[in-house]
């Protein structure tokens, strides 16, 4: 059985302008000790997803579907019953650390306190506890007595990753954990998470913008677009191969450092509003190989190969789609009818 098994998941908001839907119908499956990334453009749902799983999501949402935790669905639970879940089963490292801390509290003492009320342990022992987390994540425990504003980004994260380790989860949910650092940091922040989570033998959503941080540790992928799964599956398999034009729109503007030298390719156009509840494949307005059936039918997202879903009406034509679309010709034909 999955650690973790999503079905038909819808989170919306309600707004003065309207019902946003944040959260699309996403469905997939998350095994023990698996680390799944969870990719998109900025707004399109990624964030709330982590709320989800969480119960943190602000007082105008409202979460539909299942979210099936070792068989209990976090979606119905009750504040008690999510509680006795949160960092002990399920713990977060935020996507801002350097707002995550309190900066009025020794940054000890804040860890600290997630032993003392969680795990009910005496000071001494919440002390011991502090020191070990330091330890794993490369920090001095000479450090625990000083504050948040003493400690560089990169340090920030490390604590993050610590609180987010402290009580031991079987899932790890990283929102993304490298935001505004620099990128010999990022590189040193992900290799520390990815090391931690293979030595014991921890699940992660890692959640990002950024490509190469997935290819770099994860096992499967998730492509969002405006809240719906667009493709998902064994991370080779969806990079090499992909079925979806978003995808394959995706892996242009990713450069590759072994391959020959290629000019990135961008997507004309922006994402949707989300108030706008668009008929139809929710991507069409930004697809080259778009058709009248995109715009009245939403693609269902079904196996395309062992272990590779994707939602797409044209993955019957799929060499065709991979050849066109490695051409800028082909995307620039939309940007010149986008500004049209």
């Amino acid at each position: 059985m999955a650690l973790v098994s999503v079905r038909d998941l819808r989170v919306s908001y309600r707004t003065r302008r309207g019902l946003v839907q944040a959260v699309d119908g996403i469905s997939f499956d998350l095994h023990e000790g698996e680390k799944l990334g969870l990719v998109g453009e900025s707004g399109c749902g990624k964030t709330t997803i982590a709320k989800a799983f969480l119960a943190i999501l602000p007082p105008n949402a409202r979460a539909e579907g299942e979210i099936l935790f070792r068989g209990r669905d976090l979606v119905g639970m009750g504040e008690e019953e999510i509680r006795e879940i949160r960092w002990k089963e399920i713990a977060l490292i935020p996507q801002s650390a350097m707002n995550a801390l309190n900066p009025v509290y020794r940054v000890g003492d804040q860890i600290e306190e997630i032993f003392r009320k969680r795990a009910n342990l005496q000071k001494g022992e919440a002390r011991e506890k502090a020191a070990e987390l330091f330890g794993l994540v490369g920090l001095n425990k000479t450090r625990l007595g000083d504050y948040p504003h003493q400690f560089s980004g990169g340090m920030k994260q490390r604590v993050s990753i610590a609180m987010a380790m402290a009580l031991n989860p079987s899932l790890i949910v990283a929102d993304e954990p490298t935001t505004a650092l620099d990128v010999i940091t990022q590189d040193q922040v992900l290799q520390n998470i990815y090391r931690i989570l293979r030595q014991y033998n921890k699940s992660m959503i890692m959640i990002t913008h950024d490509i190469s941080v997935v290819a770099e540790g994860c096992d499967t992928i998730a492509v969002m677009y405006a809240g719906q799964l667009m493709e998902y599956g064994e991370i080779q398999s969806v990079l090499r191969s992909p079925y979806n034009p978003y995808t394959l729109g995706l892996r242009n503007a990713f450069p590759n450092l072994r391959g020959p030298k290629s000019e990135l390719i961008s997507i004309p156009g922006y994402p949707p509003s989300l108030l706008e509840h668009p008929q139809g494949c929710i991507f069409r307005e930004r697809c080259p190989f778009a058709d009248g059936r995109c715009a009245e039918e939403k693609p269902a997202l079904l196996p395309v190969a062992e272990a590779h879903f994707a939602a797409c009406h044209q993955k019957e034509r799929v060499d065709e789609l991979r050849a066109l679309g490695s051409r800028k010709e082909t995307w620039a034909q939309m940007g010149k009818s986008h500004a049209g």
